[in-house]
């Protein structure tokens, strides 16, 4: 009996899923890759992260997911290194594991700017444990605050947000209509209108700098009238335990800071001594592979690129679905001696959310160019991540939920857990190699290239002090390879 070609593709995010669904039927075994067992809808995280949803409504196992794909396999591992010549991928833990085919599709990790005590103090929501963390972290502030009415004088109910792209304009909408809305029954002692502070700090002049003119002052405007003090021009130079000061020579006392300012590639492109450009983007041909590796691709986030003006693709998840079920043609082309095509990106716009009956939504030219704001835009957003959400009762579920917080203002997942790393977690930050996942449909803020998110937990500081201070750790955007 002859043995099908084997494709390994690494990584469960955006771009992996549509790889491996796209090379069903296909002659070939397909082996997954990811340090997780699970798919983490990452563009849901914040809602995650304030209580508007539980953890099991934005992951769904990989393995349910590809349930009835007969030529799919999956493995829970950490990839440490590929060796070329050999065509094998290697998992920490010495495992080698052959293919005919690969598809890095490992995804980015956030910016930090350069800027000191992000890694250290800072909040990223780019994984469950992380955006579980940040709600615990931010129950615990109030329930500090109640319990001793001077840690509000120390920062503990201001919640410092950087970055003004969509990311952060989701988080700073879901924390106002949490603080507005859900907790203050449950904190009736603390005034909780009067007393909280939801800063929102960017270094550009705008907010939503991708979308069109009209949409960015409609967000501000939206977002100054729920409450939030946006700070437009505003750059944080130091990140410290209770405070952030900025270039300004201001500071601001705050225990909480929410880092959503920009994404650069996965670490693994640099441990694998690839060929990188912007962003630490791996260099690619116009059909997705490896310069000099025919049989292997790189789809998503980590993937360098470039439109036929010569501009990198935005790392976006519709880009990084498109660029998954490329990579899987092209090795079908392969396979069948076919002719090998440039990737195009098909553009239908961009979306935001703002929170509730607030939304914005920019199609592309080639679909009109129409532009929706307000409650349109709202049920746009809503239909649209509903529709990608992996899992039909994860849809149900989540349906169901956005019904009830609709109707009642509450959020039931108003939990406070204790977090602590798991296994893949601790491995990642010895290895530098971490996950992968896309957003679905929110442009980042820019940044240099420069990243790593902080260990989820709430111990932060002890932690940070537990750490080696010259070990450059890095952890997962979504869901790892």
């Amino acid at each position: 009996m002859s043995v099908r070609p084997r494709v390994v593709i690494v990584g469960a995010g955006f771009a992996g899923l549509n790889a491996a669904k796209a090379l069903n039927h296909a002659p070939v075994d397909v082996l997954m890759i990811d340090q997780n067992n699970y798919h983490t809808f990452q563009p849901l995280l914040y809602q995650l992260a304030t209580a508007g949803l539980d953890a099991s409504d934005v992951a769904h196992q990989v393995r349910s997911i590809f349930r009835r794909q007969g030529n799919l396999h999956f493995r829970q591992g950490t990839v440490d290194g590929i060796a070329w010549e050999a065509k094998e991928v290697s998992l920490a833990g010495g495992a080698r594991l052959p293919f005919d085919y690969l598809i890095l599709c490992a995804g980015a990790v956030y910016n930090d700017f350069g800027v000191p005590g992000v890694r250290r103090y800072g909040f990223m929501i780019k994984s469950l444990t992380e955006a579980t963390a940040l709600r615990s972290h931010i129950l615990r502030r109030l329930e500090e605050a109640s319990a001793d009415p001077a840690a509000i004088l120390r920062g503990a109910l201001t919640f410092v947000l950087v970055g003004a792209g969509p990311t952060g304009v989701e988080m700073a909408g879901a924390l106002m209509e949490l603080f507005d809305r859900a907790l203050p029954p449950d904190f009736p002692e603390l005034d909780i209108v009067e007393r909280v502070r939801v800063v929102m700090l960017e270094m550009t002049g705008k907010v939503l700098p991708p979308f069109g003119p009209a949409s960015q002052r409609y967000a501000e405007s939206v977002l100054r009238r729920r409450g939030v003090d946006v700070r437009l021009g505003a750059t944080v130079a130091e990140v410290g335990p209770q405070e952030v000061r900025l270039t300004s020579g201001e500071s601001i006392r705050t225990q909480t800071l929410i880092w959503a300012a920009g994404v650069r590639g996965h670490p693994l492109a640099e441990a694998l001594g690839l060929e990188l450009t912007k962003g630490y983007r791996i260099k690619v041909e116009p059909d997705l592979s490896l310069p000099g590796r025919p049989d292997a691709f790189v789809a998503g986030d980590l993937a360098g690129a470039v439109d036929e003006d010569g501009a990198l693709y935005p790392q976006l998840a519709p880009v990084a679905m498109q660029q998954g079920r490329h990579a899987a043609r092209m090795v079908k082309a392969s396979l069948a001696g076919g002719d090998r095509t440039r990737f195009h990106y098909a553009d239908r716009g961009i979306m935001a959310i703002i929170g509730r009956n607030a939304g914005i939504a920019e199609l592309s030219r080639r679909l009109g160019g129409f532009r929706m704001r307000g409650l349109t835009g709202w049920l746009g957003w809503l239909f649209l991540h509903l529709l990608y959400l992996p899992g039909f009762k994860n849809r149900v579920d989540t349906l169901l939920t956005w019904i009830y917080n609709y109707l009642t203002y509450d959020r039931h997942a108003r939990l406070i857990l204790e977090s602590a790393p798991g296994p893949a977690e601790l491995a990642d930050r010895r290895h530098d190699l971490t996950g992968s996942g896309e957003a679905l449909d929110s442009p980042p803020s820019t940044g240099r290239p420069r990243a790593d998110p902080r260990p989820p937990g709430e111990e932060r500081e002890r932690e940070a002090q537990d750490r080696d201070p010259d070990q450059d750790g890095q952890h997962t955007k979504t869901s790892g390879a």
